[in-house]
């Protein structure tokens, strides 16, 4: 049987509940396949999702798994075709951050590409925060 790199991470993150970059690449290929559901086996049921833009320093925060899972899913349907790449991943005991390249195309048609990290924090495995910070283009400098 063949498994996806993110079938493979949390087959193994059921067995020893820990944080590994391999983990971090897992949630990675969950988002570049917009898939929800597997994105969501990740998450904690007490965890927040901090975004980018928002009405707030920290930009918008979603609270609890169905809350971050309707973020997720705003962000997917305001970048239908949203992907990451030229990506690098670090962990340091219960937190990691991943660094990428976010592409994608909105509703209107406007192409976007910004790069941008995301900080990691987990619980047991599980993540418990994911806080994002996107490098906004400014072609007007």
């Amino acid at each position: 049987m063949q498994y996806s790199c993110w079938q493979f991470a949390k087959r193994g993150m059921a067995k020893r509940q820990s944080v590994s970059v391999a983990t971090l690449k897992a949630i990675a290929d969950a988002f570049n396949a917009h898939d929800l559901d597997a994105i969501m086996e990740f998450f904690a049921d007490d965890c927040s999702l901090d975004l980018p833009r928002g009405p707030d320093p920290w930009g918008q925060r979603f609270t609890g798994k169905a809350a971050v899972r309707e973020g997720l899913a705003m962000r997917f349907k305001g970048l239908p075709d949203v992907h990451y790449s030229d990506d690098r991943h670090w962990v340091s005991g219960n937190r990691g951050v991943s660094e990428w390249l976010l592409t994608g195309t909105t509703p209107d048609g406007v192409r976007i590409e910004v790069r941008g990290c995301d900080h990691w924090e987990f619980r047991d495995g599980k993540v418990i925060r994911k806080d994002s910070y996107w490098k906004i283009i400014d072609r007007s400098l």
